[in-house]
């Protein structure tokens, strides 16, 4: 359940139950009430009644009252057992218990059958009991009343929980309304907008200070992020000189001196070093210029990938084989697809076998860039794991069965990284897939322009 549906679920619960608790409160209250009155009145009939009679010589001698004119009125007068006075409507269980309750002491007793309440006074002369006077009272109309009255009190009260219901859901979504829309602002947030912020302006209530307090956190993020792409950026141009005189300096030495084997090996160690880690500078460059300006051009997808293929040759008996259309256009400039593309060509060519296959097809609004090899293949559990900054596999040749996974060994393993972040700069991503067939499967999509 969400934030919203549980807090009306809780407002809904304490309603509910303090309405109930009023509800049978009310005609609890409402209930004793009419059992008191209707007793007070069968009571004062029979009172009203014996100050009527009058008594004379042990005689009893019948007045009359005014409730005699009514055909409702339930008066019994009793002389010891025999019946002086009966009403015309009483029925016969009533007339029944008038006439056991001459016998018995003054009381009040309820007729569930005829629901009526009956009352006894004796009439007494000189200490000595003469007779008895019995009134009665019909309970149904105090019955109706209750009954209208539950009734009116449930149908009251399932107005108000409704009444309370929809005031409570106007009145949470108002006040949860402001993080529903910040919860849609930064879903469609990027990590390229590093200066959109919620502005809500200065805090007033508990949701403005939380729009205020991530603003704040946005802004120190904002600031730490653009400190590591300036670092990265001015990093890789410094080291951009000296790596380029190594490789200068490494393949003169290659040219125009005389070397032994072992000297021309390490010479051409070093000279291999310094060609990959001249690519991942230009991968964090590419990366940097991406993040500092993420304006969008376009570009002919294949010729991004024939030029990120180009600096790999078949000195290794490994060829390259291209299912390229052209007019596939790109959404991004051609060095950045070349960034992208490289070090995932470059991981292919390591592992390969005899054949690199790079696909170059439109899927809906994505370029889909396929790269596969005939090596060893990746294992479904490092699909995700080369993607991580400084990961490694095993040499080459160790083949699968010593677990390589098909990243490079050489360098430091921040080709795959690089070249995810850089997709993703892009508003694309870089996704290691299953294939069919033996061999490794890197899959890049891209915008399509």
């Amino acid at each position: 359940m969400t934030l919203r549906a549980r807090l009306l679920l809780t407002v809904l619960v304490a309603i509910a139950l303090v309405l109930a608790g009023l509800t049978v409160g009310f005609n609890a209250v409402l209930t004793n009430r009419l059992d008191t009155e209707a007793t007070g009145v069968v009571q004062a009939r029979a009172s009203a009644e014996l100050t009527a009679l009058r008594v004379a010589g042990g005689r009893i001698e019948l007045g009359e009252t005014p409730d005699q004119a009514s055909p409702d009125t339930q008066i019994w007068i009793f002389r010891g057992t025999r019946a002086l006075e009966v009403p015309q409507t009483a029925g016969a269980a009533n007339d029944a218990a008038a006439a056991a309750m001459a016998l018995a002491p003054p009381s009040t007793r309820d007729i569930s059958s005829t629901r009526t309440r009956l009352h006894s006074l004796a009439v007494v002369d000189a200490g000595r009991r003469l007779g008895t006077v019995v009134a009665g009272v019909s309970l149904a109309p105090y019955d109706q009343t209750r009954r209208t009255a539950l009734v009116a009190s449930v149908v009251l009260g399932l107005l108000a929980l409704v009444a309370v219901a929809a005031a409570g859901w106007w009145l949470i979504s108002t006040a949860m309304r402001p993080v529903a829309r910040m919860t849609t602002q930064a879903a469609e947030w990027s990590d390229r907008d590093l200066d959109r912020r919620f502005s809500l302006g200065q805090p007033h209530d508990e949701m403005t200070q939380l729009a205020f307090t991530l603003d704040r956190l946005l802004d120190r993020l904002a600031a730490s992020l653009r400190r590591e792409q300036r670092l990265s950026a001015e990093l890789s141009h410094e080291l951009r000189t000296p790596l380029a005189n190594i490789v200068a300096q490494a393949q003169f030495a290659l040219r125009h001196t005389t070397q032994d084997d072992d000297g021309r090996r390490v010479l051409e160690q070093v000279l291999d070093s310094a060609t990959q880690m001249g690519r991942t500078l230009e991968t964090l460059i590419a990366a940097a210029r991406a993040e500092f300006d993420p304006s969008r051009t376009s570009s002919d997808a294949a010729a991004g990938a024939r030029a990120a293929a180009s600096a790999f040759g078949s000195e290794r008996g490994v060829t390259i084989t291209f299912s390229a259309p052209t007019g596939i256009r790109v959404a991004a400039e051609h060095a950045l697809i070349e960034r992208i593309l490289a070090p995932l060509i470059e991981n292919a060519y390591r592992y390969a076998v005899s054949e690199v296959r790079i696909e170059v097809r439109r899927d809906s609004g994505a370029v889909v860039f396929n790269i596969e090899d005939d090596g060893p293949g990746i294992p479904d559990a490092a699909r995700e794991a080369i993607f991580e900054p400084g990961r490694r596999a095993a040499d080459p040749g160790a083949g699968a069965g010593a677990g390589a996974t098909a990243v490079a060994s050489h360098g430091a393993g921040l080709g795959l990284a690089l070249s995810r972040r850089l997709a993703r700069t892009a508003g694309g991503d870089v996704e290691a897939e299953h294939s069919d067939a033996s061999g490794g499967r890197l899959v890049v999509r891209l915008p399509a322009a």
